[in-house]
């Protein structure tokens, strides 16, 4: 309708224009050649105010078909050179827009969902049998979601958040928490700076991302020695980064200063702090083909921490009576120190890992109150050897590994693993199975307290995004 009105305005204004240029040559007695030459000029004048109008008329034929059908319209007053026409603009709503703080700011959103199928003796491996046996389960493992950003003032951030927050052990605890919270100063790569929560530099199979460990969990030396996520801040780098680029990963250190009590935490339990370092080098890549690496590295740690601080925030330690493990929370001070070398080899299809872990825990008399507890060294390795059946697709996995925790005589825990990894489409999406079966010296010198061997089977589906 709107079209049509439209254009009989524009005729009558066309028609009125050749009248008007028609008129002269009847009033005047001209030759009949000047009358041909106005009446031809007359005609093209029409012919090409015809064409402008056409090309009006499907403009807006265009503009009302991509309209939608509840689009409002408002009328605006136009000037198309001659005289004033009103015409009807659909009404557009202004677009809705997120405008950053700082220049060239780069924010990328991901996470990624992790669910187990965990069956027999459950985590048995991790020492929880016994009076902290798990029963047969699924269980929602992680559920995370993650914000990095880089911008231009050299510094890249990481906030991320779980929603199936747990410790893998026998609590009920399902909660939204802090994982990773952090701020890194990249701007010299040889000493950067990196400070809020995170991986204290310390453990190869600790710092393996999550997404794309080979096993389903973690090993119990792990989970027993390692100090897994701290609030803190450390130096480091990469010093060849800039003298010798293609050798940037030759070496990479850290050293940081933490609170040494663990995540999520407002407050440190003691005056003291806790201090990790770590070494890397990989000492040839692609040399064997391409993605063959060779890496080596090692850490240390020292901390003095207070009584009721847990020392196996990521796994178990402490042997209760019946030779089953729990966390390690100390019943009096202590001062701690670790230390552990490892290595990763990798040629095509192949994967070897290993690591030896060891750590001495002290009591600490303070204000005249005794540790409450013997002095004690805890030790362990594993071994982890991987390769594709199916090139990039279906992975086998067998796996060794061994803890003497040290508290009592013969208590020590060791494994042997088999398992499969099928990735669908890399660790984006990504299936896997591990059996796991377990020995306990101290239920073997202890036959009183029941079996001393656990089978158990793993499942899980892992969802990146």
């Amino acid at each position: 309708m709107l079209v049509t009105n439209y254009c009989s305005i524009r005729k009558i204004a066309l028609i009125a224009s050749v009248l008007a240029a028609i008129q002269p040559l009847t009033a005047r007695s001209a030759s009949e050649t000047d009358r041909l030459e106005k009446l031809e000029r007359a005609v093209e004048l029409l012919e090409k105010q015809n064409a402008e109008l056409k090309a009006e008329v499907n403009s807006l034929k265009s503009k009302q078909a991509a309209s939608p059908a509840d689009a409002k319209f408002k009328t605006k007053m136009m000037y198309d050179g001659k005289t004033y026409v009103e015409k009807a603009m659909v009404e557009e709503k202004p677009p809705i827009y997120v405008q950053q703080r700082g220049p060239e700011l780069k924010l990328v959103l991901g996470g990624f969902i992790q669910v187990n199928f965990e069956d027999s003796d459950a985590f048995a491996f991790n020492g929880n049998f016994g009076q902290s046996a798990i029963k047969d389960r699924f269980r929602l493992r992680r559920a995370r979601v993650n914000l990095t950003g880089d911008f231009a003032e050299q510094f890249d951030f990481k906030v991320e958040g779980d929603f199936g927050q747990n410790d893998g052990t026998n609590n009920n605890r399902t909660a939204f928490s802090g994982t990773d919270i952090w701020l890194n100063w990249h701007q010299f790569p040889a000493a950067q700076i990196k400070i809020g929560q995170y991986k204290a530099p310390f453990g190869l199979d600790q710092l393996t991302p999550d997404t794309s460990l080979y096993t389903i969990e973690r090993t119990l030396p792990t989970g027993a020695i390692t100090p897994d996520r701290q609030i803190g801040i450390e130096l480091w780098g990469k010093p060849f980064t800039k003298i010798w680029p293609e050798q940037k990963d030759l070496l990479t250190y850290y050293a940081g200063i933490f609170n040494g009590n663990g995540k999520n935490t407002t407050v440190n339990d003691n005056n003291n702090f806790m201090y990790v370092g770590r070494l890397e080098s990989t000492l040839f890549k692609d040399v064997f083909g391409k993605g063959s690496f060779l890496k080596l590295g090692a850490d240390v740690l020292n901390s003095r921490d207070d009584k009721g601080t847990n020392i196996s925030q990521s796994g178990n330690l402490l042997v209760n009576s019946d030779g089953s493990l729990s966390p390690f929370t100390l019943p009096g001070a202590d001062e701690r120190t670790a230390w552990s070398v490892d290595a990763w080899l990798k040629l095509g299809p192949f994967d070897l890992i290993g690591e030896y872990l060891q750590e001495h825990v002290n009591g600490r008399t303070v204000n005249g109150v005794p540790s409450g507890f013997a002095d004690f060294t805890t030790d362990g390795y594993y071994v982890t050897a991987g390769y594709f059946l199916i090139p990039k697709k279906l992975q086998a996995i067998v796996q060794w590994q061994d803890l003497n925790p040290g508290q009592k005589g013969d208590d020590g825990l060791y494994s042997i693993l088999g398992g499969l990894n099928y990735y669908i489409r890399g660790d984006d999406l990504k299936l896997m199975v591990n059996y796991i079966h377990t020995w306990s010296d101290f239920r073997r010198a202890n036959p009183e307290f029941g079996q001393d061997e656990f089978d158990q089977v793993l499942g899980r589906i892992q969802v990146m995004f």
